[in-house]
């Protein structure tokens, strides 16, 4: 019998329907945080990987290059994942792969314009 005067007690003051209401604002509140953290932190890393995509797919041999563990080289040739390069120093030969590029230090003109 307590069940019922509860129930109707509830029914009468609306508080069933505000849990619904509140359950709004908060899934609102969690898509913002969401999209602002793929503005923020996805979006910028994408598109740093398709600079260095692109970079990587434009190297030409007698580039001038940096690798990512600071040795400063020309490209000698060129192959699928691999590249080899001649570091500046000693003019030896090393075989590199390709994404362990970090920077292309030769400047070309674009002739897609």
């Amino acid at each position: 019998m307590d069940l019922k005067v509860i129930l109707l007690n509830a029914a009468a003051t609306g508080t069933t329907g505000a849990g619904a209401r509140s359950l709004l604002p908060m899934l609102l509140i969690w898509a913002v945080l969401i999209g602002a953290m793929y503005f923020i932190m996805i979006r910028p890393q994408r598109k740093k990987q398709k600079e260095e995509k692109k970079m990587r797919e434009n190297l030409q041999v007698g580039d001038e290059i940096v690798t990512i563990g600071g040795i400063y080289g020309r490209v000698i040739s060129l192959k699928e994942e691999t590249m080899v390069i001649e570091s500046k120093s000693d003019h030896s030969k090393l075989t590199i792969a390709r994404w362990a590029l970090q920077n292309n230090l030769t400047i070309h003109e674009d002739t897609e314009k």
